[in-house]
């Protein structure tokens, strides 16, 4: 039996194997039902799916073969929720223009199609996968033995099985997991009376593993649940004495404005003076990369969607043209204190420390001169000087270079002219001045360095002979250079990545840096060739783009930068440290292993893991996500090695990884020509998690050894991000990895996880069916309460959730480092959720997710932030956590970090972040980084 219903209209990012979209016709736009009529509706789906079982089971009978393309009556008709910043949702407008012209050439070539059949093969669409019923596949045909004794066969759908149950997907993304617009107008109370016996927290919607042992204690702790629920009937509910959520307005921080607020922290970090000097200019440049990012996509998009008109009000209550005044003030007032910060204080002390950062003016006339001979031999032959004039059109300007802005004479004519050159990239910003060198054997002495573009802007007369210059000025240009790929229309995703790659170069601009030294003609003039407004503008003092710091911070000066520190190999790879590595596999069969870099080394775990993997003869493949990693990775090399000696190896490369693109790329390339299937990810979504599958044949059988993350897999980033990982041979991770895998090179319409929460299906549904049954157990009596650390947290939907936690008496801690929309502490609203933010010489990466369940903790880890592109247009992972001693481990890892005996930075009600440095004493407050580096030295000093 096929399905003859039609098809909607393609959407640029549909829900990832999700259920249909039912797009709205251009003559009968949909609209939501009455109470009354929802009732009818459902009572009528629910004859029409009993009348549609009979028939196909009469079908069946007759049949011999099975039925395929079934309808899900579970998903048909589903729309995304109001409130959700969806992928599906963007695309329902342009669908329906697709679907008005796609209905009359239908038409026309009906006849055609009736004549003769014709086989098409299209480009998969996620919705096409929306068959969830019947029989999932499980262990039976891979390894249902295991150690000589059957596997234990799975449980029937909706009872405690190690499986999470479709429908209760389902039933959670439509009943527990209500959006921000449906927030507004239901009160939390209602939200939790809707849920009924849905049991957030049973085995059968939670999407994990429960052992036989623990489903007495779960069905226990449900059961409390359930019963003080229904004792406490009768009495006023306290959440429903409090103002109703929608009441408060502005409950929602802006993401952009709550963007800038963490880059001022990256800018507060510069001005501790209890830093290391080096490490104070480090977090300038920091500073100054961040806010070239943030114009580059941010802003970008603000100023695209003011130019054509969409301009709709935020979740924040404000539309593009506030937020983006708002942004423009505040990035003005921040950049003017960094440049304040930089030429008042750091650079002074840099110079008592014999690192002077010096003019044309400071030197002296050896000095002086030896400069231009290297101006001379090394500069000048890579200028290219432009004029501009009627037969010279302004030069293109391409994106954060360098350049000077050139007025000249002729002093015949005595008109002006304009040229512009360019500051080249390829040789270093900062020049060593001649006789100032770093002495290795004496770095004391330290060394003096001149920007390239003070030599190049003393030299103009070589580049313009015969003219008077009458002033030359430093200026920067930003442009908008996010990606847009229409990968539905793309016939190879790879080529039309390369072409945006190339448009990406001619992008609208949308920041103008200056000095402030700048002719008002000088200002106007580029002002008016760039097309861009006066508000572009950024003045600031020479030198621009503090980037250049980081050649700095390179400098090996070490009583200036933090004390060196090296990794350890992690406590479940080795019983000591040895120059030879440990055994992976061998110490994976054992127990499962928790990696936390920097702390734990990664070249050591996770980079030898690939390693002994790719020359094991017994591994018989290897399958591995990469979202950003080096082009000279051993992890690359490896995957080569593995798939030149005949292993199967696939790699989920992620090619749009932003700004790491044309990379990922020339790597991709580099593993295909060596025999690696290399998979450009699913049409629509960012492969974002972090997983690793190694195949193996042991005496025993086949073992599936696994690993999943929170960070890339990069080398060089692991060494500087705060990352978790987890080492098992488990057999449900090892399932779940192997289903997940499937369906992002193949199809794999009928997957379910035992111990992930996979986005953007289930995992926004899954974290908050976590939250609302931490609210239930509260009011049961039973432990509760919810700890997050996080990168960002701006999903309107989870944020709702936790307010709604706060509101019922549950206690909410969150490390968040960059982004957050949530507002902490306002009374009635979140005075039971503290906020907490966490920045030193390691950026804080990882994501735990920790909830009480009624004193049997839940535990997850993995690559998901709270944002919309983490739960609706990428696919991530979160991976629960299940060795008692792990979870106590990480979960004192959260608690510890939002406590008031570390050094952070408190969200206050009012929005702003205030920094807790020492306590009421005057004592400086812990730092957690320098405490886990402190654990791990010991950790390597009692071995033996």
């Amino acid at each position: 039996m096929t399905n003859d219903a039609p098809h909607s209209a393609p959407t640029p990012l549909s829900r990832f194997l999700g259920g249909w979209m039912r797009h709205p016709s251009p003559q009968e736009p949909e609209q939501p039902p009455a109470d009354g009529a929802a009732e009818a509706s459902a009572s009528d789906v629910a004859e029409a799916e009993a009348q549609e079982a009979q028939e196909a089971q009469a079908h069946a009978s007759k049949s011999s073969g099975p039925v395929e393309g079934a309808a899900d009556p579970e998903s048909s008709g589903e729309s995304e929720p109001p409130g959700h910043d969806s992928p599906v949702s963007a695309g329902v407008e342009d669908s329906q223009d697709t679907e008005s012209a796609e209905s009359s050439e239908n038409a026309e070539d009906a006849e055609d199609l009736d004549a003769e059949e014709e086989h098409v093969i299209e480009v998969a669409d996620p919705r096409d996968f929306a068959d969830d019923s019947g029989p999932q596949y499980e262990d039976e045909d891979f390894d249902d033995i295991v150690d000589g004794e059957a596997a234990p066969a799975p449980g029937p759908i909706g009872t405690a099985t190690p499986a999470i149950a479709p429908s209760s997907i389902a039933s959670a993304s439509s009943q527990s997991a209500p959006s921000a617009a449906e927030a507004l107008a239901t009160p939390s109370t209602a939200v939790l009376g809707e849920q009924g016996a849905s049991a957030p927290g049973s085995a059968a919607s939670s999407g994990h593993a429960v052992s036989p042992a623990s489903s007495l204690s779960s069905a226990g702790v449900a059961d409390a649940a359930a019963s003080a629920a229904s004792a406490d009937t009768a009495q006023v509910d306290p959440e429903s004495l409090l103002p109703s959520l929608k009441s408060f307005k502005n409950r929602f921080i802006d993401r952009e404005l709550t963007w800038l607020d963490f880059n001022e922290r990256v800018l507060e970090q510069a001005e501790d003076h209890t830093l290391p000097l080096l490490e104070r200019a480090w977090f300038l440049a920091i500073f100054s990369s961040n806010l070239d990012e943030f114009y580059m996509v941010r802003v970008a998009g603000l100023m695209r969607r003011i130019k054509a008109g969409i301009t709709p009000v935020r979740a924040s209550g404000l539309d593009a043209n506030q937020v983006l005044a708002q942004v423009t003030s505040r990035a003005k007032e921040l950049t003017a204190r960094q440049a304040a910060l930089f030429q008042e204080d750091i650079r002074p002390a840099l110079a008592e420390r014999n690192v002077d950062i010096l003019g044309w003016d400071e030197l002296n006339s050896d000095q002086q001169e030896r400069l231009t001979r290297y101006f001379r031999h090394q500069i000048y032959p890579v200028l290219t000087p432009l004029a501009v004039d009627p037969s010279h059109p302004f030069p293109y300007i391409s994106g954060l270079s360098l350049n000077l802005a050139v007025i000249l004479r002729n002093p015949r004519s005595g008109k002006e002219h304009f040229a512009r050159i360019k500051v080249p990239d390829s040789l270093p910003r900062l020049v060593q001045v001649p006789g100032r060198e770093l002495d290795a054997a004496d770095k004391a002495t330290g060394c003096a360095v001149i920007p390239l573009e003070v030599v190049v802007g003393q030299h103009l007369d070589h580049l313009f002979p015969g003219m008077d210059i009458l002033e030359h000025h430093l200026f920067r240009v930003t442009r908008n250079e996010d990606l847009e790929v229409e990968e539905d229309d793309a016939e190879n995703l790879l080529k039309a990545m390369e072409k945006e790659l190339e448009r990406r170069r001619f992008g609208d601009c949308v920041r103008l840096e200056v000095e402030d030294t700048i002719s008002s003609f000088t200002r106007r003039y580029l002002v008016r060739a760039l097309g861009l407004k006066t508000d572009d503008v950024f003045e600031l003092p020479a030198p621009l783009d503090l980037t250049c710091l980081n050649q700095l911070h390179d400098l090996d000066i070490p009583d200036l930068k933090y004390p060196r520190f090296v990794p350890v190999t992690a406590a479940g790879l080795a019983a000591y440290e040895s120059s030879s590595a440990p055994d992976v596999f061998a110490a994976m069969r054992e127990h499962d292993v928790l990696l936390h870099h920097p702390y734990d080394s990664f070249s050591t775990s996770v980079q030898e893991f690939v390693a002994q993997a790719a020359a094991d003869p017994k591994v018989l493949a290897i399958k591995q996500t990469l979202y950003r990693t080096s082009g000279d990775s051993p992890i690359v090399d490896a995957l080569i090695e593995a798939a030149e000696a005949g292993k199967q190896v696939v790699a989920i490369v992620e090619i749009k990884a932003r700004f790491d693109e044309e990379a990922n790329i020339s790597w991709a390339r580099k593993l295909e020509r060596a025999g690696v299937h290399v998979v450009y990810g699913m049409v629509g979504l960012k492969t974002h998690c972090k997983l690793l599958l190694v195949v193996r044949q042991e005496s025993d059988g086949l073992r599936r050894y696994c690993h999943v993350g929170t960070g890339n897999y990069h080398p060089k980033t692991a060494r500087g991000y705060e990352d978790l990982g987890l080492l098992t041979c488990d057999r449900d991770v090892a399932q779940d990895l192997t289903t997940l895998f499937n369906q992002l090179s193949g199809y794999a319409p009928r997957a379910r996880f035992r111990r992930l929460l996979v986005a953007p299906r289930g995992l926004r549904d899954g974290l908050v069916e976590r939250i609302e049954q931490e609210i239930a157990n509260h009011r049961a009596g039973l432990p509760a309460w919810i700890r997050i650390k996080v990168n960002s947290i701006v999903d309107e939907t989870v944020i709702n959730a936790l307010y709604r936690a706060s509101r019922a008496g549950v206690q909410v801690d969150i490390v968040v480092r960059g982004i957050c929309g949530l507002r902490a502490g306002v009374e009635g609203l979140s005075e039971n959720i503290r906020v907490r933010s966490i920045l030193g010489r390691f950026l804080e990466h990882s994501r735990i997710y920790a909830f009480a369940a009624g004193g049997q903790t839940e535990l997850f880890i993995g690559s998901a932030d709270l944002m919309h592109r983490n739960l609706d247009r990428r696919v991530e992972a979160l991976v629960r956590i299940t060795d008692p001693a792990m979870v106590e481990d990480l979960q004192w890892l959260v608690t510890h970090c939002a406590s008031d005996d570390v050094s952070s930075w408190h969200l206050q009600p009012d929005g702003s972040w205030e920094r807790h440095l020492v306590d009421a004493e005057g004592n400086r407050l812990e730092d957690i980084q320098t405490s886990l580096m402190a654990r791990a030295r010991s950790r390597v000093k009692g071995r033996h």
